[in-house]
């Protein structure tokens, strides 16, 4: 029996596997990009993703948002940010996410974190 081009790259000592050490590792969680809409619990945000999608009949672009709830360990997102979450277990009854980074800060939590930087700066100076 010969082996098939795909079987002999499998089976090549230079091609990294899946599992072997010093392969690139790939999860196969989803992972989603969207919007932080709620920050009001503790180590919890709601991210909101916009989904886009072809209509099935008319080919238009049909846009749909669709919320999840992701755990976020130090409570490091804000309101307004752009955020990368990543699919994991169960960890409550509406948490089966987990923030993975944060792609772009907001410009209102920036602001805030000006305006708290210089109210605790102000007392410590006088």
């Amino acid at each position: 029996m010969s082996e098939t081009t795909e079987q002999k790259r499998a089976n090549h000592p230079t091609t990294p596997r899946a599992g072997a050490p010093g392969a690139p590792r790939t999860s196969r969680r989803n992972e989603k990009v969207g919007q932080v809409v709620s920050t009001k619990m503790q180590k919890t945000i709601v991210v909101e993703v916009e989904m886009r999608k072809a209509h099935a009949k008319y080919k238009r672009i049909v846009r749909s948002n669709r919320k999840f709830y992701a755990h976020d360990e130090q409570n490091t997102a804000r309101v307004g940010d752009m955020v990368r979450i990543r699919e994991t277990r169960p960890l409550s009854k509406l948490k089966r996410w987990k923030l993975e980074e944060i792609l772009r800060r907001s410009a209102l939590a920036q602001i805030e974190e000006k305006s708290a930087a210089a109210d605790n700066a102000g007392p410590a100076a006088e």
